[in-house]
């Protein structure tokens, strides 16, 4: 009885133990009565939700302590259906719903008229590259012009907070899909980013994070208990951004299908010229830290090789905390190069100019493109690529951490 006494006491201590994200502590803690009499813009979507399903566009608009003037959506849309790279238009109703990834991706004067602060509640995948943060910063850099006051509902790094991996960026390299000098993987959540963003780049805006409650590094998103609502189309699942960022820049040098035009976006790499067994086989000899990769195959409905047969592989994740993105994609780069010379060789002579500064601006640099180019064995330069960068970075980012 003792025994079974302990162990329901555990079990207790870990469901006390559940994330509570800054949606939940605003209106918990008196955030929201801090903020009365304000005008209230919010940039949200439809990951924006507390523990109870229920959305920050909802609560934010039933508020008695403030009133909501305006919503911001950023790309896919307020409601996330829409297409990634797909102009989106405003809505004008009682509230109205201004874009920021249409006509323009920063909140305009027009917009903005009348607004005391700005919150935003947006789940992101920890990937330089997703555009939800930009956005947030696009946002801070025009309140700070405005005076406006900018707030923070921080939301758990998917990837978790140990994951920091992948190349810097280069500054004359700035743009929509990485607007700040952070490591592919950064390993921070949506509030630290805005932290060491503010600071670092002597932004100004009047920041304010609202932290969450029960968050660590280690953990999963499965771990923190929270309900995952997809960020985009092709992120459906709480580990999809892991796979998002160990293809996505694979995917765009057009060598084969990732998954996006399949079931399992990010998740696969196949094309009907390579063999899955021997493909699976040489990766996992490499003996990478927490991933497998097992042989698979697969017929696309859409995209690349649509409606071929295709063999490949599936990337399994061993230990979410050991699986660095990284150098899984590197691995794989390097193999179908090694192992499928002709084929990668013909579609890389195939990039035309956008092609190739559309990946320099992703990865953050043009020397990988160039070593990928070149080089017969690319895997071990891509692998330490910016080693010593992304040390320096670590001490950098230690003073905007929160948790």
């Amino acid at each position: 009885m003792r025994k079974l006494c302990l162990l329901f006491l555990v079990f207790a201590s870990t469901l006390a133990a559940e994330v509570q994200v800054g949606l939940d502590l605003f209106f918990r803690d008196g955030h929201a009565q801090a903020l009365k009499g304000k005008k209230v813009g919010l940039i949200t979507n439809q990951t924006g939700v507390n523990r109870e399903l229920r959305t920050a566009a909802e609560l934010f608009s039933e508020s008695k302590e403030f009133t909501l003037v305006a919503l911001f959506a950023p790309e896919h849309g307020l409601n996330g259906n829409a297409y990634a790279d797909e102009k989106i238009s405003h809505k004008i109703g009682k509230t109205p719903v201004y874009s920021l990834y249409g006509a323009t991706r920063r909140p305009t004067a027009q917009m903005l008229k009348g607004i005391d602060t700005l919150v935003f509640d947006i789940q992101e995948v920890g990937c330089r590259s997703y555009t939800y943060v930009s956005t947030l910063f696009y946002v801070m850099e025009e309140a700070a012009k405005r005076g406006i006051s900018v707030i923070v509902l921080d939301r758990p790094n998917p990837m978790g907070g140990v994951i920091v991996d992948g190349p810097m960026m280069r500054e004359d390299l700035r743009s929509f899909v990485g607007y700040l000098n952070v490591p592919y993987c950064h390993g921070m959540t949506v509030g630290e980013l805005a932290r060491f963003f503010n600071e670092e780049y002597k932004v100004g805006c009047a920041l304010k994070v609202i932290s969450m409650e029960g968050w660590k590094r280690e953990m999963s998103f499965k771990e923190t208990g929270l309900p995952w609502i997809p960020t985009s189309p092709y992120i459906p699942e709480p580990d999809t951004p892991f796979f998002y960022a160990s293809t996505g820049i694979l995917g765009m040098l057009d060598l084969v299908n990732i998954g996006i035009g399949y079931t399992m976006p990010f998740k696969i790499v196949g094309a009907p010229w390579i063999h899955a067994k021997n493909f699976a086989q040489k990766l996992n000899e490499q003996n990478l830290a927490g991933v497998k990769f097992l042989p698979f195959y697969f017929r696309p409905f859409y995209g690349p090789y649509k409606g071929k047969d295709c063999q490949g592989v599936k990337i399994v994740i061993t230990s979410s905390t050991q699986y660095r993105p990284n150098a899984v994609q590197s691995l794989l780069i390097g193999m179908l190069k090694a192992l499928y010379p002709k084929q990668v060789g013909m579609r890389l002579s195939a990039l035309n100019s956008s092609k190739k500064k559309s990946f320099c601006q992703i990865c953050g640099n043009p020397e990988m493109l160039d070593i990928i180019m070149r080089d017969k064995y690319v895997a071990w330069k891509l692998i330490p690529f910016q080693q010593s960068e992304r040390e320096a970075f670590l001490k950098t980012r230690e003073k905007h951490l929160l948790y």
